[in-house]
């Protein structure tokens, strides 16, 4: 078996999680974060849309984690991630940081959005 060494581009895996908080590229942030490739920040939650809609110009997708489980998204934020082009999947927290990772290490253009478990 061969084990190649994963080079990322601009933007930081998930090295790890917990109750409150992330770890991103090394970093603990604490609360809800967006990370991908313009960098991590801290997030205000759904009604946050303008931080989401800036990444329309930089990634094809965004993971939205909910949480610990699974939660719909409101209406007003799926249409308005809609109107800008930018493709939207929910899921748990800790399934978004893993499928991010696994989508950031093949080179995709993906961003994360989560809610701390």
């Amino acid at each position: 078996m061969r084990l190649n060494e994963i080079t990322y581009t601009d933007a930081l895996p998930v090295d790890g999680y917990g109750p409150g908080f992330f770890r991103i590229g090394g970093e603990v942030s604490h609360g809800a974060v967006i990370t991908g490739p313009t960098g991590t920040h801290s997030w205000a939650g759904f009604e946050d849309t303008g931080a989401l809609t800036a990444l329309a110009e930089h990634v094809d997708v965004l993971f939205v984690g909910t949480g610990a489980d699974v939660a719909h998204l409101p209406d007003e934020l799926l249409a308005t991630l809609q109107e800008v082009g930018l493709g939207v999947e929910a899921m748990s927290s800790p399934a978004a940081c893993r499928t991010y990772n696994v989508l950031l290490s093949e080179g995709r253009r993906v961003a994360l959005a989560l809610i701390p478990v």
